[in-house]
């Protein structure tokens, strides 16, 4: 057994569960932090190490999580699982290690997978619908109960001002020209979502944060969405933001992986799907202001995102984990390849929008 994986089970055993730990093995494909998973004689279980390059205040986390097992309602109630928090022997919801470093366990929901993109829209509409009964179940808790974990995460007006101080971003090389015109050609764009804000037609909820196909977890045939997991940027923000995010992530028909920003494609029958899944659990739920704002959502978070990977390309990549070289950089390209089709399909996509929600 080797250094690490010892001093992972010494870590383990410092929590509530079933001694001894029988193995630990790394889980999942996530950007952020380190993922494991434990067996135990009891069950299996989720151990994180919080990334605190990228949370500031990593505890924050882990009090939102305990605010939000104090819901009087099960999730269950509404027709969904979140993963529960395992807390330490002493009642703590965290571990620290040697280094300082924060560390959590989380329930394992067995019988459970993720999709790497969606094939009918059968299943688009069951990701409309655990995202929309999520939203209503927490919908009971005061958003100002909760921490904010990751401060700006969407404040797409700030990313664009980071990625603008690099002056000299443009002349590092020829392509970055034209990314640059196309970014400044939608400056108006990063502050849509601020402006309904201060007019008042849309106002800030408590939100998942993060509601990628990634972080949704359906049955073992990939037919019927149970869980939503990833709880870390739970915290006061827009419904138009997890919506978008969610959209961006399921409705790009090539996935992330893809290289070609050309290939690109937001295929709006799995959105219309996901709409409506959405609209099905949440009726008379959002107010028009609300759904007049969807559409400007659903564009901004691609925006977003690529201004966010361009920023970390031209910092040396320090946020995003990276498998190569440039990697970032055809990232964003791919998120701004979306944008466009998005903008060139407005007019279906409002029309899908108004159809699900009247």
């Amino acid at each position: 057994m080797s250094a690490d994986v010892r001093s992972l089970i010494a870590l383990c055993e410092q929590f509530a569960i079933e001694r001894p730990v029988e193995a630990v093995a790394p889980l999942g494909r996530g950007l952020i932090n380190e993922t494991y998973r434990v067996e135990t004689g009891g069950g299996c279980s989720v151990l994180q190490r919080l990334n605190d390059r990228v949370f500031p205040a990593p505890e924050r986390i882990l009090t939102n999580l305990a605010r939000l097992a104090e819901h009087p309602e099960p999730p269950e109630s509404f027709g969904l699982r979140v993963p529960a928090l395992i807390p330490s022997r002493t009642g703590a919801p965290f571990v620290r290690d040697a280094s300082g470093a924060v560390w959590r366990l989380m329930e394992f929901i067995p019988d459970t997978c993720t999709l790497p993109r969606l094939q009918e829209t059968s299943q688009a509409r069951e990701v409309g619908r655990i995202l929309g009964r999520f939203h209503r179940w927490i919908s009971a808790l005061p958003s100002a109960d909760f921490a904010v974990t990751l401060p700006g995460y969407h404040d797409t007006s700030g990313h664009l001002k980071r990625l603008m101080a690099l002056s000299d971003a443009r002349r590092a090389a020829p392509e970055m020209g034209p990314i640059f015109d196309f970014i400044e050609a939608r400056l108006d764009l990063a502050e849509a979502l601020d402006r309904a804000v201060q007019s008042g037609r849309i106002v800030p909820r408590l939100t998942h944060g993060d509601p990628k196909l990634d972080n949704i977890l359906f049955d073992r045939d990939g037919r019927r969405a149970l869980a939503l997991i990833d709880l870390d940027t739970l915290q006061p923000g827009l419904i138009q933001h997890d919506l978008g995010d969610c959209l961006r992530s399921c409705c790009n028909v090539l996935g992330e992986a893809e290289t070609d920003p050309a290939k690109v494609r937001f295929d709006l029958v799995l959105a219309a799907a996901i709409l409506t899944g959405y609209a099905e659990v949440t009726r008379g739920w959002l107010s028009d202001g609300d759904i007049d704002s969807l559409f400007d959502g659903i564009r901004v978070m691609p925006f977003e995102l690529g201004l966010r990977f361009l920023t970390d390309h031209l910092q040396g990549d320090r946020y995003f984990k990276v498998d190569r070289p440039g990697r970032n950089l055809i990232k964003a390209q791919i998120q701004f390849a979306l944008v466009a089709d998005i903008e060139r399909r407005e007019p279906e996509i409002r029309a899908a929008i108004q159809a699900v929600f009247g």
